[in-house]
C-alpha cells in the first residue's frame, strides 16, 4: 500500500530538534522525502504497524503531530505536482 505521511515536531528545544532527525530519518527507512515534513511510503500492513510503532515511540504526544494518509492505486492519476519533481515512482525499474 501506498502511504504519505506528514509530520510537525516542535524544534524550538534540543530534544525536539533530535526528534525531528529521528523521525525524518525512520519515515526514510521507508520511503522518499517529496518535502521537507512529507514521505511517500510503499509499505505492507506489517511494515506500517512496525512503522507506526516506530514514530510513536520518538514523538512528544503534546506538542508534535503524524498525519498517515493512504493513497490509493491510481494516485499517480491524481496527482498534480508545480515546480519541480523532487520524487520518483518507486514502482518504475530502477536503472543503477
Amino acid at each position: 500500500m501506498t502511504i504519505l505521511i506528514t509530520y510537525d515536531v516542535e524544534t524550538i528545544s534540543e530534544e525536539g530538534q533530535k526528534r525531528l532527525r529521528q523521525v525524518a530519518k525512520v519515515c526514510k527507512d521507508y520511503g522518499q522525502r517529496v518535502q521537507n515534513s512529507v514521505f511517500e511510503c510503499e509499505v505492507t500492513e506489517a511494515q506500517f504497524a512496525i512503522l507506526k510503532s516506530k514514530l510513536s515511540s520518538i514523538i512528544d504526544n503534546q506538542s508534535d503531530s503524524i498525519r498517515f494518509y493512504r493513497i490509493n492505486n491510481n494516485s499517480k492519476l491524481h496527482t498534480i505536482t508545480l515546480g519541480k519533481t523532487t520524487s520518483f515512482n518507486v514502482n518504475d525499474p530502477l536503472i543503477i
